[in-house]
């Protein structure tokens, strides 16, 4: 079927966003969404849409922006802090997972018919794929889970983090292999020549030119000419290094490593983040479109095969490298399970594989298939890392049992004290105003650096997870007087006043949140009370300025006093402009709605129309220049302004209500 650029664009965002919707339902990343899609409309199922010049340029722009991300995420420092991870374990799983793999490949290259002979340069481009791991399962899984900072959180960060770097010689040398054989070692050297001219001047020269030109452009004072400046540099850079003769996905690194120097970065990442997003999108669609489903399905034991291998091998060897750095077995296996699946990356790879004619269509649609499977298998693996752990290792128990005694130990002589979950800033700021009034506390964290040298300080803290029952009986919750939750997280706060709830029904849990989204939530969940701080710096900033401003302080004191006692009620909502564009659509706001000659409410009271029933309500009524409060009786008049409050579609339904 042959459609136009416009229709073919429309046909690949509408099925992505039908795509992300579906995965996003079931908790799923929404990367695997993209590349189901691909699948379904792709030549090989429905036949929608088919490869073309479009698709691919596409695809090459998502890759564009994806190298460009991870440039601005390098630096130099945290390579440092982390350099025995990242140049240790990291580059030792790169490298032996590549020489596994042409080892492999050699070895069944004589039991293959001469069609699908492997060589050695498509083994090593198929060990550069099956090397990586996916960045954005695993990131999204340990931050859900609070584990980025424990010990085998950060060894998934280092390996992660060379493997985004050992893309960068791969992107240069896999289309170097496909040169003929006699000329290949003059083909790698001219590339690698050209690789280290271009990459110096860029580096040298264009460090300097970064920053002085950004300079200029921002103080123009112009979000559309930031914008336009930074498209100009992301495939300004991608187009140099195309015509050195080099990968676009290698200029585009180099750029973002360059302004990753500045202080514009933060800037930078939020601005490009909606481009990379969603042209790296259309990327796993193109990538998706080339599995041919009947093929796979014939040769089903064969994607098996390849599915179970490198995932046992990843795990096998991931878990023996973090042992043999010194990791225990827990840490260990846990690293292996966290990076057993195939990456964005591999599909980059084997998608240059492909480009370069490396390797037969037929391996590499049964290499592809199994990676899909692999990285749909990901979240369930990491989700039942624990209990693997358990099952696998025979000291994890009596490690964790140690754990739990110190814990208990720590805590066996205190009574009536808090236990504080998370001791981080917030933590560590309310130990120190208890510590002050004589109330005994414990705290428990997953941040073992952290823990030991507050511990070497003298703080009441353990490695621990609050999340779980064990941990929580053993900082003695059946003789605490008060649970606080001090970190963000709905999920495990949830998690926490569950397991509370289970076992000290009556223990008062305060629980931090980042706003009022789900304040009633956590509320009917049995928190005693809960501190938006998005609502507690307002009222910070309320009290100040009205201090400022000549209020007297008791009032001032008897205002937020009470607004806290309507749990935020007032505060609740607020108007939305063009810098909210992509806030939760299940945030309160607040909306103005001015009332013209001919709208239905005119001329009646406002209890004649059952505006709560579209889920918002009137909060106030402004009539010229007096503000006017929101009663049933109040008789509505043309120029009145309306203030609603509600989650988008309830604001929008009261709207039509008033004005149809």
């Amino acid at each position: 079927m042959t459609f136009s650029p416009l229709e073919l664009t429309l046909l690949l965002l509408g099925s992505a966003v039908l795509g992300v919707v579906a995965f996003r339902m079931m908790h799923l990343p929404p990367m695997l969404g993209y590349l189901a899609v691909g699948i379904l409309i792709g030549p090989h199922a429905l036949g929608l849409a088919e490869q073309s010049e479009a698709t691919h340029g596409l695809a090459e722009f998502g890759v564009v922006f994806l190298m460009f991300s991870i440039g601005l995420e390098f630096s130099l420092s945290k390579l440092m802090s982390m350099r025995g991870i990242v140049f240790g374990l990291g580059m030792a799983q790169v490298v032996l997972t590549i020489v596994a793999t042409m080892i492999f490949g050699w070895t069944i290259a004589t039991q293959l018919p001469p069609t699908l002979h492997i060589s050695w340069q498509a083994s090593f481009a198929l060990g550069g794929a099956l090397a990586m791991s996916s960045t954005a399962i695993v990131v999204k899984m340990l931050t859900e889970r609070l584990e980025l900072e424990s010990e085998h959180g950060r060894k998934i960060i280092g390996i992660l983090l060379f493997q985004d770097l050992a893309v960068v010689p791969l992107l240069i040398l896999i289309p170097s292999l496909g040169q003929r054989p006699d000329a290949l070692a003059e083909t790698l050297a001219w590339a690698g020549l050209k690789a280290v001219i271009v990459l110096a001047l860029l580096l040298f020269f264009g460090h300097k030119i970064m920053r002085t030109w950004f300079t200029i452009v921002v103080k123009r004072r112009s979000q559309e000419l930031f914008m336009l400046n930074l498209l100009l540099v992301t495939l300004g850079a991608a187009w140099i290094t195309e015509r050195a003769g080099l990968s676009l996905a290698l200029g585009a690194f180099v750029a973002g490593m360059l302004i990753s120097e500045t202080e514009y970065k933060h800037q930078v990442e939020e601005d490009i983040k909606p481009f990379r997003d969603v042209l790296l999108g259309l990327f796993f669609i193109t990538i998706g479109m080339l599995l041919n489903v009947r093929l796979v399905m014939e040769n089903w034991w064969l994607v098996l095969l390849l599915l179970c291998a490198p995932v046992l091998l990843k795990f096998a060897m991931i878990a023996g490298l973090a042992k043999l750095f010194g990791s225990s077995d827990g840490v260990s296996i846990r690293t292996g399970l966290a990076l057993a699946q195939a990456g964005e990356f591999g599909f980059v790879l084997l998608n240059l594989a492909a480009g370069s004619n490396l390797m037969d269509s037929f391996i590499i649609q049964v290499v592809l298939a199994s990676m899909v499977l692999s990285m749909l298998l990901a979240p369930f693996i990491i989700a039942k890392s624990d209990m693997i752990v358990m099952k696998l290792s025979s000291n994890e128990w009596m490690m964790q049992s140690l754990a739990l005694t110190k814990i208990a130990s720590r805590t066996m002589s205190t009574n009536k004290h808090v236990i504080v979950a998370g001791f981080g800033r917030s933590g560590q700021n309310l130990a120190t105003m208890l510590s002050e009034e004589n109330i005994d506390y414990h705290a428990l964290d997953l941040d073992p650096e952290r823990v030991q040298e507050a511990q070497t300080a003298g703080a009441h803290v353990s490695y621990g997870d609050a999340a779980r029952r064990e941990s929580l009986v053993a900082a003695g919750i059946y003789r605490a007087s008060a649970v606080v939750i001090t970190y963000a997280s709905t999920p495990s706060a949830m998690k926490v006043l569950h397991l509370v709830h289970e076992l000290a029904p009556t223990l008062p849990v305060i629980v931090r949140s980042h706003d009022d989204t789900d304040l009633d939530a956590l509320k009917a969940a049995g928190a005693a009370e809960v501190v938006p701080e998005l609502m507690e710096g307002s009222l910070m900033l309320a009290s100040h300025a009205l201090v400022m401003l000549g209020v007297p302080l008791r009032r001032v004191v008897h205002r937020v006093q009470a607004a806290r006692e309507e749990r935020y009620a007032s505060l609740r909502g607020y108007f939305h402009g063009a810098s909210d564009v992509g806030e939760d659509a299940d945030l309160e706001r607040l909306h103005s709605v001015t009332l013209n000659g001919g709208a239905a409410c005119v001329g009646k009271m406002l209890g004649e129309f059952d505006v709560g029933g579209t889920g918002a309500q009137v909060t106030s009524i402004r009539r010229g220049k007096t503000r006017l409060d929101a009663t049933k009786d109040t008789t509505l008049e043309a120029g009145d302004v309306l203030v609603l409050r509600g989650v988008a579609d309830a604001v929008n339904r009261a709207e039509h209500l008033l004005l149809r």
